[in-house]
């Protein structure tokens, strides 16, 4: 339960740990997309670091423009769109960057 507005809002614990399933499968697939661009286009060190920020980022702030005025009745906090999956993600993002950075750029030289 939780106050909004001075009423008492009724939460679905299931509800909210599906929303996060769901951030997460996002933040997942960006990951995966972003490190494969990264890896093709031969980026390295910390501009490919700093292209997966922006990408999670990006991804975040278009979640944010979809959910638009509803956020609260989804997440329990906008902070956890921006942060909740973020490490997690960046594994994701060096196994395929370094995987296809090897398949594509090593391939050439």
């Amino acid at each position: 339960m939780m106050m909004k507005n001075d009423q008492l809002l009724a939460l679905s614990e299931s509800a909210i740990r599906y929303n996060h399933f769901l951030l997460d499968y996002c933040q997942t697939s960006i990951s995966a997309l972003s490190g494969c661009t990264a890896g093709i286009i031969g980026l390295t060190g910390l501009y490919g670091f700093l292209f997966y920020f922006i990408c999670s980022i990006l991804m975040s702030f278009v979640l944010v423009a979809f959910l638009g005025k509803n956020k609260s009745d989804y997440f329990l906090s906008t902070q956890s769109l921006f942060t909740s999956t973020i490490w997690s993600g960046l594994q994701t993002y060096l196994l395929f960057w370094t995987f296809l950075y090897g398949m594509c750029i090593d391939s050439i030289i």
